[in-house]
């Protein structure tokens, strides 16, 4: 009954029929819709928009109004799943989900998508490569250094390492017919729908794909299904994306949105008191009273299903004792972060884990609570003698990242901790394996509704941080294993709370920081509304400018 219920759980509106259409405008008539012009603080990491190599915060933002999945989730609510590019679906058995395609839904290249494309999609020359072992479990090791030196088709080690990440145990993709696919998996996986509804399986032209000349090509310029179309790609600047009028669900409201990349906050918020930006993404919580004494502007946004984190490189020979791990977990005081830095506007939360995950969240369970003189006698206990311990930082990819490196530097300082902050450009450099990395910054979300999708997706033995090489344990690759096969509901979630046991106290990966929030100022005249998610949303239903 256990795994019915948590089917029920996670499939959601399965089987309700969804979606909408607005009426086409005719033919001739002047397009007077508006341009849209958003500064962020970066468009992509890997300089790419291909989702299964671009697995970033602000790629998720960008690549929402050009990629689609098949389960879609409600932007406009609480992400539930919803129908999206399948009308419907439904479970088979434990290993295979049916879902019926809808028809008419057009490609930006103009092409219909049918089964074929979503086959496509989850096949050898775009997500896995050529002679992949469907049947492996071996962590397939990467790195992240690829940007401009892709040869060809060939795909970067990093996207097979994502597709591996994102389907550990996918069989195959068949069609049925030509509006009608099912997912198969290796093994029983009750997280099937989410997988099909998360980031990396968005569905992509066939046609589009094998056009391109190169993957670069492709992953700068990719064919989907989105409410926009990608006109131009400059990475590390602009991002231009034009209507797509085709889109299944309505005619698009805006004529082109373009991201601006501007990584001063001051500069972004000028801009936009200025007249230059209609937008901007990445507000610092104490700028928001600043932002809006104007009365032509207002901030939205709040909590997302992210927390901020704070990852280790066990393999540095100061970090090697786990005793120092817990150490620098304990000697940092959260809440003063949160007061401090952003105002009360995010909080503490329970482990690498949301409410949201239903009958797998374990209550009760906590963050290694603020004891710096626990912190010193684990130090004691471990010889630490306090010699450095190097701390990658970019400079404020997150918000408010350097001014919280700078206090928990000064909290580790008073208990004992050398800890001494490396500036970086980019994330190449942060993952540099030269022997010296120690700690990093990072975050973590759950794209949909169980631990999967977090602490295994990224900890776990095909998550990015062991395919980085910076932390390994037995046991939780066992216990990850285990429960992506586990249909028994109690079973899974004692499962989980062991991972939590190993990963934030036994032998820490990382230690979470607070919960991340993310606030977007704008324009009022501008109605829009912020989603609960880094994804942004541009449809008709979620725009209005009401431009004097």
């Amino acid at each position: 009954m256990a795994h019915v219920e948590r089917r029920a759980f996670l499939v959601g509106a399965g089987l309700a029929a969804g979606g909408f259409a607005l009426p086409r405008v005719a033919i001739g008539q002047a397009d007077n819709r508006p341009t849209l012009t958003i500064a962020v603080q970066q468009i992509a990491t890997s300089a790419s928009l291909e989702v299964v190599r671009e697995r970033s915060n602000v790629g998720e933002r960008v690549q929402a109004p050009i990629f689609e999945n098949l389960i879609a989730r409600n932007l406009m609510s609480k992400l539930e799943p919803t129908p999206g590019l399948a009308e419907s679906w439904k479970r088979i058995d434990e290993r295979t989900v049916e879902l019926s395609l809808r028809k008419g839904v057009k490609f930006h290249n103009g092409d219909e998508m049918t089964a074929d494309d979503v086959v496509f999609t989850f096949g050898p020359e775009r997500f896995f490569g050529e002679g992949y072992d469907n049947k492996s479990d071996k962590t397939l090791f990467t790195t992240v250094l690829a940007r401009d030196s892709i040869e060809g088709k060939k795909l970067p080690a990093e996207v097979i390492g994502i597709a591996k990440r994102v389907w550990p145990s996918l069989e195959k993709v068949e069609a049925v017919d030509k509006y009608t696919v099912r997912f198969v998996n290796r093994v029983p996986d009750v997280t099937l729908e989410g997988r099909i509804g998360g980031g990396g399986s968005e569905i992509i032209s066939k046609r589009g794909f094998l056009e391109a000349k190169t993957w670069i090509e492709w992953a700068r310029k990719p064919v989907a299904t989105g409410p926009y179309k990608v006109r131009e790609f400059k990475p590390d600047d602009v991002l231009i994306l034009d209507a797509h009028d085709d889109y299944w669900g309505g005619r698009p409201p805006i004529k082109t949105i373009r991201f601006v990349v501007v990584p001063e906050v001051s500069s972004r918020i000028n801009g936009l008191l200025s007249g230059q930006y209609e937008m901007i993404c990445d507000v610092p919580p104490d700028q928001i009273s600043t932002i809006e004494k104007n009365p032509k502007f207002e901030v939205q946004g709040g909590l997302v299903t992210n927390h901020r984190i704070l990852v280790f490189d066990k393999h540095h020979p100061q970090l090697a004792d786990p005793r120092v791990r817990q150490a620098i977990s304990h000697a940092i005081d959260r809440q003063a972060i949160v007061d401090s830095l952003w105002a009360g506007r995010t909080r503490v939360p329970p482990g690498l884990q949301w409410e949201f995950y239903g009958p797998m969240f374990i209550e009760g369970w906590k963050v290694p609570e603020y004891d710096p003189k626990k912190a010193q006698a684990l130090l004691k206990a471990a010889n630490y003698k306090g010699d450095p311990i190097p701390f990658r930082v970019l400079n404020n990819y997150y918000t408010n990242q350097v001014g919280t490196a700078q206090i928990e530097v000064e909290m580790w300082r008073s208990a004992g901790l050398n800890v001494q902050i490396e500036m970086r450009e980019n994330w190449q450099q942060i993952f540099e394996n030269d022997g010296k990395r120690a700690m990093r910054d990072w975050s973590n979300s759950a794209v949909f509704n169980d631990p999967i999708s977090s602490i295994v997706s990224q900890h776990g033995p095909q998550g990015q941080q062991q395919q980085a090489k910076e932390w390994s344990n037995d046991e939780m690759n066992k216990l990850s294993g285990d429960l992506e096969v586990e249909v028994d509901m109690p079973k899974r979630k004692a499962m989980f709370k062991r991972m939590l046991e190993i990963c934030e106290r036994e032998d820490p990966a990382y230690t979470v920081l607070h919960q991340t929030a993310t606030f977007t100022a704008k324009r009022k005249d501008i109605q829009w509304k912020a989603a609960p998610a880094f994804q942004v949303d541009f449809r008709a239903e979620n725009f209005r400018w009401n431009r004097s």
